[in-house]
């Protein structure tokens, strides 16, 4: 063997029963606190999996993660499994393939375990109503943020004897995080309004699971201030839009900022009106009446005289009253369809009634544009411009009262809110600060391990290493002793270090060091006894000898 492994090898023997078993214990107890440490602090990131689950549901998911070899964990509830981070998508879509976990909101499924035989009217009633409500909490559970959700349904139900139908009704419980719970509430209400045949929206109650009531009645949606105030945002950031668009290819995206306020009048409207129109008439009816009166009267009568007897008398005969008339008459009506339009307009529109806008844009651009030497009436005029532009890309109406203002100021570097800040190295390092805590965790106790516990067995086996098996020779063991006046000629009558005896010359910083460093002389004594007791017993009578004769 080796020279350093047969001195290893007798310092071992040497250190005698007890302190080998001190040093074995030493040594068992570091390698099992660095195996402790790495496995601890070493494990695997665990991320959640599924939250709430039924017991069984617990045991069948980690029956199919062992035999996948996916590693996973069972939260302090019971309820919730870990998997480490990484493999959640693995595990879902394996678990998704096993139909796991099932679900305690069975939805249409149920029908396939119902016989049809003995199944009442009754019974499918309540069947399918349990089915859609199974269905709809699925549904719920979807949506992002939603942990649980149950849901209970109470149909619509005719009686004989009842002349009003009762309306539906349905109320939903559910368990979210890191969600607005408002908003949610209100897209709960109208799914499950809308899954219900004839359920509205204000019919539907919502809570959460500590009890606290999120949504009920009618919809604060639908009332005329949130719509007043919905349609105004609409408008102004139309509007808004509209002024990027148009100033964004000559000035930039942060050259300018906008502002706008729309006065909007969103009141229902109903107006009627009816035309006549008469140039354009049809006749509706004609009746003619025709009517002729003729009246004759004659009477005639020869007057008795002598001329009617004369002869050869030709009497003229007068008639006597005569009267004749004749009267015709003709009457035509005639009746015409005046023409008429009627109109009815229903609005549910808006109209803007007053826009005031306000723009700043950045003076340094403008003098960028304009260059260095640019007068501020040439500033003031290209400000003109761009008023002139907002305006035409707003719709601006002198006659409503709109309000257009755009000035030129300084912007201050730094204050600008719309630019996305990517993500930085500080990011990325926090994103994986619980791996680099444990690394350095780990690094430190093995460090502190090394050096409280393999380096002072280290430095108690180092100098056993260089003796050899023979014993120490008289030279070594002369220099490892000293003699009777070393105390008293390194430390004088004031206590400063002098000269040593024999060399005539002051010790220096390594010699003080190496004093302090070196063992006492009892202790250095009974190690060479412990090597050698003859040669040791020499060594001292030679000592004792040339001290009789110094003295």
């Amino acid at each position: 063997m080796p020279e350093q492994i047969q001195a290893i090898i007798s310092n071992l023997q040497g250190f005698g029963t007890k302190r080998l078993a001190l040093l074995g214990g030493i040594a068992v107890l570091v390698l099992a606190v660095i195996a402790v440490a790495s496995i601890y602090l070493n494990r695997p990131a665990y991320e959640t999996l599924y939250v709430g689950l039924e017991r069984s549901d617990v045991n069948q998911i980690g029956l199919a993660l062992g035999e996948a070899g996916i590693g996973f964990d069972i939260g302090s509830d019971g309820t919730t499994v870990l998997v480490p981070a990484g493999t959640t998508a693995k595990a879902r879509m394996l678990l998704a393939e096993k139909g796991l976990p099932t679900s305690a909101n069975a939805g249409y499924e149920l029908f396939d375990n119902v016989g049809s035989l003995g199944l009442t009217s009754f019974m499918q009633q309540i069947t399918r109503v349990r089915a859609l409500e199974g269905e709809i909490a699925r549904t719920i559970q979807s949506i992002s943020g939603i942990k649980a959700a149950r849901v209970h349904i109470v149909m619509s139900e005719r009686a004989n004897f009842r002349r009003d139908e009762q309306q539906p009704s349905a109320s939903v419980v559910i368990r979210y995080s890191g969600i607005d719970a408002q908003k949610s509430a209100m897209s709960i209400r109208h799914l499950v309004a809308a899954a219900v045949p004839g359920l509205s929206a204000d019919k539907v109650t919502v809570l959460d699971s500590s009890g606290n009531l999120l949504a009920a009645g009618d919809d604060p949606s639908n009332t005329s201030a949130a719509r007043s105030l919905g349609v105004e945002q609409t408008v102004e950031s139309q509007i808004g839009d509209n002024i990027r668009r148009a100033l964004t290819p000559y000035l930039g995206p942060d050259n300018f900022r906008a502002s706008v306020k729309a006065d909007v009048n969103t009141d229902t409207r109903q107006t009627e009106e009816t035309i006549f129109d008469p140039d354009s008439r049809v006749e509706r009816s004609v009746q003619s009446v025709r009517a002729n009166e003729n009246n004759n009267q004659k009477q005639a009568a020869a007057p008795a005289s002598v001329e009617q007897n004369l002869p050869e008398t030709q009497t003229s005969t007068s008639s006597g009253q005569q009267s004749s008339s004749q009267n015709d008459r003709k009457e035509e009506i005639t009746n015409y369809e005046i023409n008429s339009k009627k109109i009815a307009t229903v609005s549910n529109g808006y109209t803007v009634t007053k826009m005031s806008i306000a723009v700043v844009v950045n003076r340094q651009r403008l003098m960028t544009i304009l260059g260095k030497d640019a007068t501020p009436e040439q500033v003031a005029a290209r400000v003109a411009d761009i008023q002139k532009m907002v305006s035409s890309a707003t719709g601006f109406d002198t006659k409503r009262g709109d309000v257009v203002d755009v000035t030129a100021v300084e912007f201050i570097d730094g204050l600008d809110g719309e630019v996305i800040q990517q993500p930085g190295m500080f990011d990325a390092i926090s994103s994986h600060a619980g791996t680099l805590i444990n690394a350095a965790a780990f690094i430190v106790v093995v460090f502190l391990v090394a050096f409280f516990g393999l380096r002072p067995m280290a430095a108690a086996l180092a100098p056993k290493a260089t003796p050899a098996i023979a014993g120490p020779s008289f030279d070594d063991v002369q220099r490892s002793l000293p003699t009777p006046d070393v105390t008293a000629a390194v430390e004088g009558p004031t206590g400063v270090a002098g000269a040593l005896p024999g060399t005539g010359a002051r010790p220096t910083p390594l010699d003080d060091l190496r004093q302090k460093i070196r063992p006492a002389p009892q202790e250095r004594l009974a190690r060479m006894v412990d090597l050698n007791e003859e040669r040791t017993a020499q060594i001292l009578r030679k000592w004792a000898a040339a001290q009789e004769l110094a003295g």
